[in-house]
């Protein structure tokens, strides 16, 4: 019962889904519970990107045949998305954004991220990120109809959220540990714990493949797995580590990336 407790506690930790009540007594909660929990972050992607396919899915049902249904699909299913997890890494691909464009000293752009107020460069970031899902989304649709568009959305929030778990693995965190939200997860993120992430990804990308065997899912985990090793190299390079923020910047980053490069691999749509 310890591994349904640790991913009720992701859940509850990377979304806005409540657990109260008799339930949050029956999880209990711990600093060791809450590091276990990182090893359910794709689990978490399960549980996010698949009630934001049926969005997208319900949204391109509503308008059939409509020119504008898949861009008012892929925006209305990302607002779900951001509403469900309250932006969760979107505000850590901000905070990053102002701290690394804010300054080029280290110390100084690790004073600015901890700042809760956006600034210009996090403001442009934020933009530039739900636009690129949004229009990438769109034209996997355009390209490969509503079915793909939908499948990708969640393969998508499960890979994407597997990126960060080897950020954590390999490399050191930093910044203001002692009242870092992200520290629990980063204190201990072994082999175990990425092999259970590896596990909640590979189960999705198993029943994405049965799904749609004809679709090129393996070029879009290369694009994600190229999103990661930008961040990893922008973190080393910059801040010698990761923060909270850094975590959810990889995660977006590797979200994009895998539809981007999903969306490279389909027919062009008919104009």
């Amino acid at each position: 019962m310890a591994f349904v407790r640790h991913f009720l506690i992701a859940v509850q930790f990377f979304t806005r889904i409540p657990v109260t009540g008799r339930l949050a007594d029956w999880v209990g909660f711990s600093p060791a519970m809450l590091r276990a929990s990182a090893a359910h972050f794709p689990g978490v992607g399960w549980v996010v990107g698949l009630p934001t396919a049926a969005v997208f899915a319900a949204v391109w049902w509503w308008l059939p045949a409509q020119p504008a249904a898949p861009w008012v699909a892929a925006l209305l299913s990302t607002v779900f998305s951001v509403l469900l997890t309250g932006a969760f890494h979107e505000d850590g691909l901000a905070d990053l954004a102002d701290g690394l464009g804010g300054s080029s000293n280290r110390e100084r752009a690790l004073e600015i991220m901890k700042d809760s107020r956006i600034g210009s460069f996090g403001a442009i970031a934020l933009v530039l990120a739900l636009f690129s899902k949004v229009a990438v989304l769109a034209l996997i649709a355009q390209s490969g109809g509503a079915l793909v568009a939908a499948v990708a959305l969640f393969a998508g929030h499960v890979t994407s959220r597997l990126m960060p778990l080897f950020v954590i693995h390999t490399m050191q965190h930093v910044g203001d540990t002692p009242s870092s939200k992200s520290k629990p997860l980063a204190e201990s993120i072994g082999r175990g714990a990425l092999a259970v992430g590896v596990l909640w990804w590979a189960l999705a990308m198993g029943l994405v493949v049965a799904l749609l065997p004809s679709v090129r899912w393996a070029q879009a985990v290369l694009g994600a797995l190229l999103g990661l090793l930008w961040m990893g190299r922008l973190l080393r390079r910059r801040l010698q580590g990761f923060t909270g923020d850094g975590l959810g910047a990889t995660q977006q980053v590797s979200e994009i990336a895998f539809l981007f490069a999903l969306s490279l691999s389909l027919p062009a749509a008919a104009p």
